[in-house]
């Protein structure tokens, strides 16, 4: 099926891709395609805060979190999962086209602003070749500059790679941290 509009977009043949962060699944499955590493659960983002001298203080003081949570909605978990640097810009949108039919609609545009929605907020990437596995993209890897602490329980998250390509790259890491990516 042919999506209207996808092969003269600005990110036609481009691979959006995810970044190193600690990312994992929970609910129950809702509609997806049966691709690797396409579950149709929501996804949670956990990502470290940053704070100065005086934040620091005000953090300690009032007892502030030290990450943010971010729920991703079925729309939003749907598109991080397809996202893994392996499907071109086009079938992204074909999926979530077949997936969500006319709540997608349009989807090259709502597809688009999804990216660029995780894009801006340092999440995601948009690369011209297909991902070539420089850097950890599966669950549950805390990135190498960010510290979490382990999860609550207070939700049943699924930080399990569910194909080889979500596999940390490293094995051998203690920390389970991120290896530096250099960029070539």
């Amino acid at each position: 099926m042919e999506i209207v509009g996808s092969e003269s977009h600005e990110y036609s043949g481009t691979y959006p891709c995810r970044v190193p962060v600690w990312w994992g699944r929970f609910s129950e499955p809702g509609p997806h395609p049966q691709l690797d590493g396409v579950t149709g659960k929501l996804v949670l983002l956990r990502i470290e805060k940053r704070f100065n001298r005086f934040e620091r203080l005000l953090a300690k003081l009032f007892r502030a979190p030290r990450e943010v949570r971010r729920p991703l909605d079925r729309l939003n978990s749907m598109l991080w999962e397809l996202c893994d640097g392996t499907r071109e810009f086009e079938e992204v949108c074909r999926h979530m086209d077949a997936t969500f039919n006319e709540e997608m609609a349009p989807v090259v545009d709502r597809t688009y602003t999804g990216i660029e929605a995780l894009r801006t907020r340092n999440l995601m990437t948009v690369l011209k070749e297909p991902y070539a596995r420089k850097w950890n993209t599966g669950p549950g890897i805390v990135p190498k500059h960010q510290t979490l602490g382990q999860l609550d329980g207070t939700i049943d998250i699924d930080s399990t790679p569910t194909h080889e390509g979500e596999h940390p790259i490293i094995e051998d890491n203690p920390q389970g941290h991120e290896p530096d990516v250099q960029s070539s």
